[in-house]
């Protein structure tokens, strides 16, 4: 009984764990990570303050506005686009410093200088003209053209015609109404309409201009004093030239080594091979669904 009582007895295993994981773990991978990122920051401030200006301005201005929808819509001259100026601003720097040297060229331009303002924004170069208490641009209260307009606007025409840039006329009015039917809206819309129709005389091409905006009493210059004359103006915006927009990839080059072809699959799963010729009698190649150890095809007649 002895004997058997001793075969019985269990064996015991005794594992040793071995390593310092219970002491360290994984908590100097994390402090690793922080020093790495912390030295990644260092290097972008340093970059930073090494960059040009305009490109400390167009990352100020995407973080600021990473969509470039902008805050403010044709007030204080920020123009649709607002505040996110990018790298092509320096283009409008030039811009800006050759249509001020061609308005001086202008008789009318020394007493009209303070009415003429000229701001980079998003949207590009915006070209204010303001209005005074005695009219300056238009006839009071109405979208009759004032002779130093017309020639401020053909000057601004001029050199604008010679661009490839597109361009958005706006106008803009105080919060005084109207006693009749006619309201600051028409009077905006009227008088940006007009400033177009002197600018296609002057040179500017018909196809340049793609938007016309009456913004009324909407967009105030000066908002603490919505009367104030220079709330009536009329704002000229000669856009960025847009980059060449990338066109889709064709499927059926990729699928069938660029001969235009594009794989569609029926109901059952066969492929079929449309031709993009447009074979007029609509034939196409057709898989055997049976599967055919051949690999037999139907192939369209040769025109």
């Amino acid at each position: 009984m002895a004997d058997e009582h001793a075969k019985e007895q269990p064996i015991i295993v005794i594992k040793k764990i071995s390593g310092h994981g219970g002491h360290h773990g994984g908590a100097w991978k994390v402090a690793y990570a922080d020093f790495v990122t912390a030295m990644m920051a260092l290097f972008m401030v340093l970059w930073l303050l090494n960059a040009s200006q305009e490109t400390q301005k167009a990352i100020g201005g995407y973080f600021q506005d990473p969509e470039g929808n902008g805050k403010l819509i044709g007030s204080d001259m920020a123009g649709a686009g607002g505040e996110s100026i990018d790298l092509a601003a320096k283009d409008m720097e030039k811009l800006k410093e050759k249509i001020s040297q061609s308005l001086k060229e202008s008789s009318k331009f020394k007493e009209l200088e303070d009415k003429i303002v000229m701001v980079v924004t998003g949207e590009g170069l915006r070209i204010e003209l303001l209005e005074s208490d005695t009219g300056t641009f238009f006839e009071s209260g109405s979208p009759v053209p004032t002779a130093q307009a017309t020639e401020i606007i053909g000057k601004l025409a001029q050199e604008a015609g010679k661009l490839p840039n597109k361009l958005t006329i706006e106008g803009h009015t105080d919060s005084k109404r109207f006693a009749g039917d006619y309201s600051n809206w028409e009077l905006s819309a009227d008088r940006a309409n007009t400033a177009r129709r002197i600018m296609q005389v002057h040179g500017v091409r018909e196809d340049q201009c793609i938007q016309i905006r009456g913004f009324a009493d909407q967009t105030l210059r000066k908002k603490e004093d919505p009367s104030d004359p220079s709330n009536r103006r009329i704002s000229i915006i000669i856009h960025h030239l847009e980059g060449p927009k990338k066109k889709p990839a064709d499927k059926a080059a990729k699928a069938e080594g660029g001969h235009g072809e594009e794989k569609k699959a029926d109901a059952h799963g066969e492929e079929k091979k449309a031709d993009s010729k447009g074979d007029s009698h609509g034939a196409e190649k057709k898989a055997d669904s049976h599967g055919d150890s051949h690999g037999a095809e139907k192939k369209p007649a040769a025109h």
